[in-house]
């Protein structure tokens, strides 16, 4: 199937990535739709706008449906309006590593003191370096999917 997304999760246990950040942005995001078999999305990712919408991950947690589009950050602004209750804010670092690029997300707002890392594989097996800074592996844990965050913040755990 086209267009899966395949992405491994973890805990970031110290700030150890910041240092080695390529980039980092600002992300406003809010979620039209949060069910779980087909989560909709806005997100304002710096200077631009994206819709996405997501599919059910499968049984190991790794492994989705996903479809994105680039839209204005008006278009962005206007559907966030329209989101369910709970807008997410976070900066997103981007830190290489090996073959691979690591987004780390340091959450703020309600989700203040969560920050989670995930590194994006072509295939679910694939090896991948692991940072001093990594944390326990929370792949598939629906808690820490995004739209969880909005409906149940960090904070509230």
């Amino acid at each position: 199937m086209e267009h899966l997304e395949i992405e491994r999760k973890f805990l970031v246990k110290s700030d150890g990535f910041k240092q080695k950040a390529t980039s980092q942005t600002r992300i406003v995001q809010g979620f039209l739709n949060t069910d779980p078999e087909r989560t909709v999305r806005v997100r304002i990712k710096g200077e631009q706008g994206f819709l996405t919408v997501k599919g059910a991950s499968n049984e190991s947690g790794t492994t989705r449906f996903e479809w994105e589009t680039e839209i204005t950050v008006a278009e962005a602004a206007n559907l966030i309006d329209l989101c369910e209750a709970g807008i997410l804010e976070k900066v997103r670092f981007e830190v290489p590593l090996g073959k691979h690029t690591f987004e780390v997300d340091d959450f703020l707002g309600e989700n203040k003191g969560l920050i989670l890392a995930e590194v994006e594989l072509k295939h679910e097996d694939e090896r991948f370096e692991k940072p001093d800074w990594l944390g326990q592996e929370v792949t598939g844990q629906v808690q820490y999917y995004n739209s969880q965050l909005s409906l149940k913040p960090f904070k509230e755990w």
